[in-house]
């Protein structure tokens, strides 16, 4: 994705964080020290006046993990969840092998609530990675299959919302712009601005597993999904490299991603 050029106007804050799994009681004590932390991201606008993050009303622990030495680690590492954390994940996990691991380590990018689905409902995975907080229901969910999630703050990173280089009339948009286009009231980019030509808009967006798509859908729908969901001819993918595809093949598509996606 070197030197692909796009038009970035809108760039939202993305507050990363690590969750992992508190071992129980039970639990053998090397459990611990063999599972490697997870993430999950929550979000904060740069727009408009920062929002302090929702608490889960039961919130998980926050515990320092003991410090680990990968050679030491043994068996399988498996990870799923979301295409924005994917990037940091595949360095940690490259950082991890150089360090001495010599066991499998598994990345699945699916989504944030896939990813936490299988961390907290099957227990399939020892890491969920998520581009928001975990919720309640998630944290019931873990707990209900004996497993304490950990949540952990690991960075800042952005969605932008993106259209082609190729694109020579959008330069910035407003909130509302942007609601009118990704819920289709807005059929043509003449129907945003009369200066625009009437060409109809293509709409790329994350799937509603995706932590983005629940972020864009706070931001700019106050919460409501069904707008973005009935958009008509709307192309939903967790996988954002889709995203960034689409938004190449044409000059009037628009699309929004985590930052790396658009940096790269």
């Amino acid at each position: 994705m070197k030197n692909l050029m796009y038009r970035l106007f809108v760039a939202l804050m993305l507050l990363s964080v690590l969750v992992t799994a508190c071992a129980q009681p039970t639990a053998e004590p090397q459990t611990a020290t063999e599972a490697p932390t997870e993430e999950v991201a929550e979000v904060e606008p740069t727009e408009a006046p920062a929002a302090e993050p929702t608490e889960a009303a039961s919130e998980p622990a926050m515990e320092e993990l003991p410090m680990v030495d990968p050679a030491a680690v043994t068996g399988d590492i498996v990870s799923a969840g979301s295409s924005t954390v994917f990037p940091l994940a595949e360095a940690v996990a490259a950082q991890f092998e150089d360090e001495g691991y010599t066991g499998n380590l598994t990345i699945d990018s699916i989504g944030s609530g896939a990813g936490l689905e299988r961390f907290c409902v099957t227990g399939e995975t020892d890491i969920a990675n998520a581009s928001r907080a975990i919720k309640d229901s998630e944290v019931e969910s873990c707990r209900a299959i004996g497993r304490e999630p950990l949540e952990f703050r690991v960075g800042t990173d952005a969605l932008a919302v993106v259209v082609s280089a190729e694109n020579d009339f959008v330069t910035d948009l407003t909130f509302e712009q942007l609601a009118a286009i990704f819920s289709g009231t807005a059929a043509t980019w003449a129907d945003v601005d009369p200066s625009f030509p009437a060409e109809a808009i293509q709409l790329f967006s994350p799937g509603t597993d995706s932590g983005t798509f629940d972020y864009f859908v706070e931001e700019i729908f106050d919460e409501d999904p069904t707008g973005i969901q009935n958009a008509p001819g709307i192309q939903l993918s967790e996988d954002d490299n889709v995203l960034v595809q689409g938004v190449l093949g044409s000059p009037y598509a628009i699309a929004y991603f985590g930052y790396a996606y658009y940096q790269e």
